[in-house]
């Protein structure tokens, strides 16, 4: 586990950017954190840092967001609200994660068993001056 120290949002910025870096289509990213920890912030950094030009916006209250570049799309789940996992089912999540597709899932531990196994994992943790972010 690799680990990071953040004190601005502009920091989480580049820490976003960084991390796109590697990403892939068929990527699968899982995001922990207390709420106002910064999930949603990494994820629009993310989407920024790779060219997004329209405004990113939280799916509290959709529960996906969908991003569409040239060759690949990224939704951005928020999951916090999910009362049963069946929900998920009934809009075509297992439809998100393909071979063209990035993924980002705050909360997922609220889907536990419909989700992708083979994932990677970023814990966003409160600090007194700022955040501590691990991720693998």
């Amino acid at each position: 586990m690799k680990s990071i120290i953040v004190k601005s949002e502009e920091q989480m910025f580049e820490f976003a950017e960084e991390y796109a870096k590697n990403l892939v289509p068929g990527s699968v990213v899982f995001l922990y954190g207390d709420l106002g920890a910064g999930k949603t912030t990494f994820v629009k950094g993310v989407i920024k840092s790779l060219g997004y030009k329209g405004n990113v916006k939280s799916p509290t209250y959709t529960l996906v967001e969908d991003y569409q570049f040239n060759d690949f799309n990224i939704y951005h789940f928020d999951l916090y609200r999910l009362a049963d996992p069946e929900e998920l089912e009934w809009i075509g999540a297992r439809d998100y994660f393909n071979e063209k597709s990035i993924c980002f899932i705050e909360w997922p531990e609220k889907a536990k068993g419909f989700l992708p196994e083979k994932v990677s994992k970023i814990f966003i943790k409160y600090l007194p001056s700022g955040r501590l972010i691990e991720f693998c």
